[in-house]
């Protein structure tokens, strides 16, 4: 055991960001899943609901983007 604690937490730190980019993953296919579910009930109001879908999963995707900044950060700006 030669290495560095600061080291340790850094690699436990990008561990724990892969949940943050999988969340959002997971938060996207929801907002699809819903989206898709809607339209099938619906399909004369899913024209209108287009817009919505998109930038529901643009925030849904924003996330991961972030933690995977925080990734990047923590892997070589420490």
């Amino acid at each position: 055991m030669e290495g560095n604690i600061g080291e340790l937490g850094q690699y436990i730190g990008v561990g724990l960001t892969a949940f943050g980019m999988g969340f959002a993953a997971l938060g996207v296919g929801n907002v699809a899943g819903n989206f898709l579910s809607g339209a099938l009930r619906n399909p004369s109001a899913a024209a209108g609901q287009t817009a919505t879908l998109f930038i529901g999963m643009a925030f849904a995707e924003a996330l991961g983007i972030f933690s995977f900044l925080v990734a990047l950060l923590l892997m070589f700006a420490v």
